[in-house]
């Protein structure tokens, strides 16, 4: 049965015989023999149909061949079936069209070379276009099943990824603890999938709240990993101790014996005591909160080393009141180091007049605030990941 791709293969290979056959009557007529057109386009077909059939039933038998193996049968082929090409279609151009009048037996004894050179050259180019084309087809066929494979691994990563951003997502608060005149609003942002910041808020009673900040060194996976080592260790100390800075020691000591070279965490651990109206809290290496009112911005400085990487280092507590209408802006240096288009930071002497401008708004209002002129700025492209928690005092 013949569908449409094999009579187009048939009606291509017929053109090519067709121009084969005007290049032997051009050469015939470039050196003054005059031929009929006839007998070269016949001999042409006949050669194209006659040789290249056989050839195309044997070539699996030399074409999967390593080299020189493959030509030595391939020519083998072609020399046993040149005669009987040639011989078939001296008949049928004898017949139809022949060059000169004479005897079928003349033709044959006298006018063999051509025809057997161009027999040869065209199989031969015939089999050099094949096995560039199949071994091309390979090459393709091995390059899309790569294209293939690396399209599902990334897929399966990405699901995978997902999967982690939804577990990761799981782990940080979903709602959020409050205490009677404060109101605790957040923020979190991975630059990718996944991220290494990390923030927290426990409930510690009726009037108090432990809120924390981490940043873990890096992006992706293995900061998303530390991160999570960082929330089980503070969860495990957090209602074992009313000291900040207690907290920061015994997580620095988990970090310091665990942690990977060249490795380290940044660090907050505040209480927030309603009934003093105080803030108890401890700094280990992480960018100074700003508390913020209506008439002046200020940063929380005191504070100690980064965790993970001094066994040894002491951490000390330190208290600030807190009044109505301040805000207290915990963030990560994602927030700071969001980066305009030109390459300049926002930088905390922006955020602390951001905050100080608009003091007035609520904790969640302020957050959104805060959040929305930093994506303006950077135009939507954090380049680290982003936390912001916001406490206000009413």
């Amino acid at each position: 049965m013949w569908d449409r791709a094999n009579l187009a293969r048939f009606l291509r290979q017929q053109s090519l015989y067709l121009g084969v056959g005007f290049l032997i009557w051009a050469f015939f007529w470039a050196i003054g023999e005059h031929i009929n057109p006839a007998t070269a386009f016949l001999y042409s077909f006949c050669f194209g149909n006659l040789i290249t059939p056989p050839l195309a039933r044997i070539r699996c038998r030399y074409s999967q061949r390593p080299f020189p193996f493959n030509w030595i049968i391939f020519l083998l082929a072609l020399l046993l079936l040149t005669p009987i090409v040639y011989t078939l279609s001296s008949v049928v151009v004898w017949w139809l069209a022949p060059p000169t009048p004479q005897p079928l037996v003349h033709l044959l004894r006298t006018g063999w070379k051509l025809p057997f050179l161009v027999i040869i050259i065209f199989a031969t180019l015939t089999a050099i276009f094949n096995q560039t084309r199949e071994r091309l087809e390979r090459k393709n066929l091995e390059l899309q099943y790569s294209v293939d494979l690396t399209a599902a691994q990334l897929r399966l990563q990405n699901r995978e990824m997902q999967h982690a951003r939804e577990i990761q997502e799981s782990l940080l608060p979903k709602n959020i603890p409050q205490l009677p005149g404060f109101e605790v609003a957040t923020a979190w942002y991975p630059a990718r999938v996944v991220g290494g910041d990390y923030f927290d808020v426990l409930s510690l009673g009726e009037n108090r709240l432990a809120i924390c900040v981490a940043d873990v060194v890096g992006k992706g996976v293995s900061a998303a990993l530390l991160m999570a080592n960082v929330q089980a260790a503070v969860r495990a100390f957090a209602h074992e101790s009313d000291s900040p800075a207690s907290i920061c020691t015994r997580v620095n000591t988990v970090l310091c014996e665990n942690i990977a070279m060249g490795k380290f965490v940044t660090f907050f651990y505040g209480v927030l005591d309603a009934s003093q109206h105080t803030l108890r809290y401890c700094s280990a290496g992480h960018p100074p909160p700003i508390l913020a009112s209506a008439n002046s911005a200020q940063q929380l400085s005191i504070g100690g080393a980064i965790l993970g990487v001094f066994p040894s280092w002491h951490y000390e507590d330190a208290t600030i009141r807190l009044h109505p209408g301040d805000r207290l802006l915990l963030f990560t240096d994602g927030i700071t180091e969001a980066a305009s288009p030109d390459g300049e930071e926002f930088g905390e002497a922006k955020l602390a007049a951001l905050a100080k401008a608009h003091s007035s708004l609520s904790a969640s209002q302020l957050n959104a605030t805060v959040l929305a002129q930093v994506s303006h700025f950077c135009g939507g492209h954090f380049q680290d990941d982003a936390t912001l928690v916001v406490i206000a005092v009413n």
